[in-house]
């Protein structure tokens, strides 16, 4: 398996988990990975521009630094559609190299060309 998945259903309402999640979607990206942020639910929300601008868990990078430093990376951030027009937000102020998709692109990642390992903050 050369793919490797983060689902990541969280944003201020915790930080902590979103920073995490973004460190290790960093490693596997690193590791040469084909590694994708899946984001659901609240997570949706660091889509959204400037969103996590003030995110920053003690210890770590500031979680907007990790999110630029995995999609700089190769890494892929994948917006659940549903969720995202759920809380109104707006589609064309997505941060770089965010996708707005349905479920079944995500589907398709886990199953396809091997499947892939999945992880879920």
């Amino acid at each position: 398996m050369n793919k490797f998945c983060v689902s990541l259903t969280c944003a201020k309402d915790n930080a902590d988990k979103a920073t995490v999640a973004f460190v290790v979607a960093n490693a596997a990206v690193a590791s040469d990975k084909e590694t994708m942020v899946f984001l659901s639910t609240e997570g949706v929300r660091l889509a959204a521009q400037a969103y996590a601008e003030d995110i920053h868990e003690e210890g770590f990078a500031p979680l907007q630094e990790l999110m630029q430093s995995f999609i700089e990376a190769g890494g892929k951030v994948y917006v659940c559609s549903p969720c995202f027009k759920k809380r109104g937000l707006d589609e064309t102020k997505l941060v770089q190299g965010a996708v707005i998709v349905g479920g079944a692109k995500l589907v398709e990642f886990l199953s396809v060309d091997g499947g892939s390992s999945c992880i879920t903050y």
